[in-house]
């Protein structure tokens, strides 16, 4: 009996707990439901609208652009400074969606109307009513058909690209289809900058300050939209020394990724160096930008702003260049091309071509002897950065000139020296004991030794010594110097004297060519014309100047350079310094001094010699300066070179002038002097 009641009592219990385990299964299946149910309406039928909260209740951190550093003269003066300018910037963070095209349309308008440019690189044009590539934009026209964009084949038409934009950007808005190009324009160039609330797009730089009023006065009330400042890079004078200072462009996608790869910070909207000290030191002009988080409510209304990183300017470059120097670089160059031209028609008249009348451009470097400091580096034509940096009709006329006006001639362009290579083979001959002051060749005018390679003299000059030769600028007596110099020996003591060798400048320079060593093929008779600085030698302005500062310095060279210091953006710290008293040392020419001293004696001879061929103008000048002429064969017109360094004794600085097609030393000889003006006035 006993035993049932507890059979009974434990069956009781049993499903107790089971009714209880059966409640609670219950109860969890129902809550369990009831999440279920909340989440699908939080996630599927009210989702659109948590999410549109949850993407306008949240911080964003926006990044505000550094101010670049400036470049300044030897002086402190103003080469390449920052000024401010006015910008239209599209704000994700406050613009209204829904209104954005009506938005943009009101902006091109206005633009428009103001006959104003916005930036729009859409490589479409329409042309009567049709819709068409601009050919001249070939890398544009393949983005946009990249798999990045629009994944289409080169066949696609431009309409074809215009309607898939048209349709990737869901624009409804235009009404024509001038605004519908606009519209896909702007929108375009939003996506390749990367548009977001952390982003800004820049629709519109530069913009004069009554186009400021008239944004200002019709776009109040308009969210996202607002004129700002910011400073922009502006050129006092902008012609002066373009091809040095270089210019700033928006990044593109390979820079933007290379910088990115170097941990180095840029926005889509930045500017960047292209060009010149811009690009070589852009990485210390830049700076480094500053950051500021701005917090938004579930209105999409901004409730806070904090700033979190302050930006750092970057720093001041104080150039080697003088201002002064250079606008009288600039002058001479222009007055002599346009007399050398000129002469060169009224001689041609009567003695036929080839007198000067080709010649349309050329180039001058001045060095500082004590330390290869360039003091002024022109290239004529020269062009204005100022108008070059907006990148428009201007920039195409410049493009397009035969005379390329953005060619670096005293940096990058190489050109056959002539005679003023006779210094350098005097120096190697003298040391290697092939000649002697005393030693003595018979000109006769032509030098036949090796008859495929024969060598004509200006003059019949007779039984010469080496100060004659150089005063006269013999070619036969440079030519059989050079036979028994032989070309292998030459070219060492050319390298010596940095011909052929880069300068150490610190913005992009050619090599140039040195005969025999950088030649593909050699005879014999070659060396006879490399002695007389023909065959294949090919030198830069800046070379040259490199080379007769060697000379006026006994020997030793110097890295040319163009920096003067570096300082911080304030101009009260130097942070770097080329020190004049301790320049670097690149090299020296192993001639003795004794050598050097004859040949620089010589040199002195070829202006204070009545017979000297720089005598016409130096003769009588009021600093006593030594120098070589040198006329350079090639098709058409000859070129003319001239260098000279001054005083003589006391050397202070080094000029190398090249007039391409000049004819007439004359005229390369009156850019030298111009810049001796300047600097001993």
């Amino acid at each position: 009996m006993q035993l049932n009641e507890e059979k009974d009592k434990k069956l009781k219990e049993k499903k107790y707990i089971q009714k209880r385990v059966t409640i609670c299964l219950i109860l969890t299946f129902v809550i369990l439901c009831g999440f279920i149910a909340k989440l699908f309406m939080w996630q599927i039928v009210e989702g659109e609208e948590y999410k549109d909260i949850a993407r306008r209740s949240t911080a964003y951190t926006v990044k505000a652009d550094a101010t670049r550093g400036e470049i300044l003269d030897c002086n402190g003066e103003g080469l390449a400074v920052n000024k401010t300018g006015y910008e239209i910037v599209i704000d994700k963070l406050y613009v209204d969606s829904e209104k954005l095209d009506k938005t943009i349309l009101k902006l091109v308008s206005l633009m428009n109307k103001g006959q104003e440019v916005w930036i729009d690189n859409l490589p479409i044009k329409l042309v009567d009513g049709k819709f068409e590539f601009i050919n001249s934009n070939k890398s544009e026209i393949k983005t946009l058909k990249s798999q990045d964009f629009l994944n289409l084949t080169n066949k696609a038409t431009a309409e074809e690209c215009v309607d898939l934009l048209a349709e990737r950007y869901a624009i409804k808005d235009a009404k024509s289809k001038n605004q519908l190009r606009s519209l896909v324009s702007v929108h375009y160039n939003m996506e390749k900058n990367y548009f977001s609330n952390s982003t800004p797009y820049i629709f519109a730089k530069d913009i004069s300050d009554n186009m400021v009023a008239i944004i200002s006065e019709n776009m109040q009330g308009v969210r996202g939209v607002e004129v700002q400042t910011y400073l922009t890079r502006y050129n006092p004078e902008g012609n002066t020394a373009p091809h040095i200072l270089g210019a700033l462009g928006m990044i593109n996608q390979e820079e933007y990724e290379q910088k990115a790869e170097e941990n180095k910070e840029y926005g889509y909207n930045d500017s960047i160096g292209k060009f010149g000290l811009e690009l070589a030191y852009e990485d210390m002009l830049k700076g480094v930008g500053g950051e500021k988080i701005v917090q938004k409510d579930s209105e999409g209304n901004v409730t806070n702003e904090v700033q979190t990183v302050n930006a750092k300017p970057g720093k001041t470059l104080y150039l080697t260049i003088d201002k002064n120097l250079q606008k009288v670089a600039n002058k001479a160059l222009e007055t002599q091309v346009k007399a050398a031209k000129a002469n060169g028609e009224r001689e041609a008249l009567y003695k036929g071509k080839n007198q000067g009348e080709d010649c349309e451009t050329g180039a001058v470097v001045m060095l500082n002897v004590k330390d290869f400091s360039v003091l002024a580096a022109a290239s004529y034509p020269t062009y204005d950065l100022n108008k070059y940096s907006k990148y428009g009709q201007y920039y195409v006329s410049l493009a397009k000139d035969e005379n390329a006006p953005m060619y670096n001639r005293a940096f990058i362009g190489s050109f056959a020296p002539g005679s003023v290579f006779k210094p350098c083979v005097a120096c190697g001959a003298l040391q290697e004991g092939i000649i002697s002051p005393s030693t003595y060749i018979s000109c006769t005018k032509y030098y036949n030794y090796y008859p495929t390679n024969p060598v004509a003299c200006m003059g019949t000059h007779g039984s010469i010594n080496l100060n004659t030769a150089i005063t006269k600028s013999c070619n036969y007596y440079f030519a059989e110097t050079g036979r028994l110099l032989g070309i292998n020996t030459m070219y060492l003591y050319a390298e010596h004297f940095g011909l052929g060798e880069k300068t150490g400048l610190e913005v992009a320079e050619s090599k140039g060519f040195l005969a025999g060593r950088d030649s593909t093929s050699w005879m014999d008779g070659n060396t006879v014309q490399a002695a007389i600085g023909q065959s294949d030698n090919a030198f830069t302005p800046v070379q040259l100047a490199t080379y007769v500062a060697t000379i006026a310095n006994n020997g030793t060279r110097y890295k040319t350079h163009l920096i003067k210091e570096i300082r911080n953006y304030e101009r009260t710290k130097v942070i770097e310094k080329n020190s004049v008293k301790k320049p670097e040392v690149v090299d020296s020419v192993g001639v003795s001094g004794e050598n050097l001293k004859i040949v620089q004696n010589a040199m002195r001879s070829v202006v204070s010699d009545p017979g000297g061929t720089a005598y016409s103008v130096f003769g009588n000048y009021k600093v006593d300066v030594a120098a070589k002429t040198g006329t350079a064969e090639n098709a058409g017109s000859d070129h003319t070179v001239f260098i000279c360094y001054a005083p003589f004794d006391k050397p202070e600085v080094a000029v190398a002038v090249v007039l391409e097609h000049g004819a007439y030393g004359r005229y390369s000889m009156g850019v030298a002097k111009s810049l001796l003006d300047e600097y001993f006035k």
